[in-house]
């Protein structure tokens, strides 16, 4: 499925083979404001190889554009974790688009987009210090869960669509 998003002037679009350098910045930086670090060969191998993690799975990494600029991200993949899951990854945005509506017009999206897809139950790892993302995770429905799997993360959400 093909994605152009608008909301209020940001464009978001399915991730393209050029954006590969300017996504791993960006995600680079906003791990490293909050004090983690990029991991391209572990937490962070999916972003280096776009097309293996999502493309090939049936899932979706989307860019937001402002003018240009690459802003922020956001994707799904599918996993094994119960009945037609998938995993909400890399959700990131830039501080200047923060604190704007962005980051919870995404994350409908991408569980419209979800939900489209035949998909039952999302999940997502997070960490503390993203306090942010957990306001947003848990004022959207999302429950906390225990089964992280990844390293830098120590919380997990869940969240079964109707």
């Amino acid at each position: 499925m093909t994605h152009t998003l608008k909301y209020q002037h940001w464009t978001i679009r399915d991730w393209e083979p050029r954006d590969r350098q300017a996504v791993s910045q960006l995600i680079g930086s906003v791990l490293g404001e909050y004090g983690l670090g990029w991991d391209p060969r572990g937490a962070d191998r999916d972003v280096v190889e776009v097309e293996r993690f999502y493309r090939a799975t049936g899932g979706e990494f989307w860019v937001v554009e402002d003018r240009d600029e690459i802003v922020g991200t956001s994707g799904y993949y599918p996993v094994e974790r119960g009945n037609k899951a998938v995993e909400i990854r890399k959700m990131y945005l830039l501080p200047s688009v923060r604190g704007r509506g962005l980051g919870r017009f995404l994350l409908d999206r991408l569980e419209r987009s979800i939900a489209a897809g035949g998909f039952q139950t999302i999940w997502i790892e997070t960490a503390s210090v993203l306090v942010e993302a957990i306001q947003l995770y848990e004022s959207s429905g999302y429950q906390a869960s225990t089964g992280v799997e990844t390293a830098r993360c120590d919380r997990i959400y869940v969240k079964i669509l109707q």
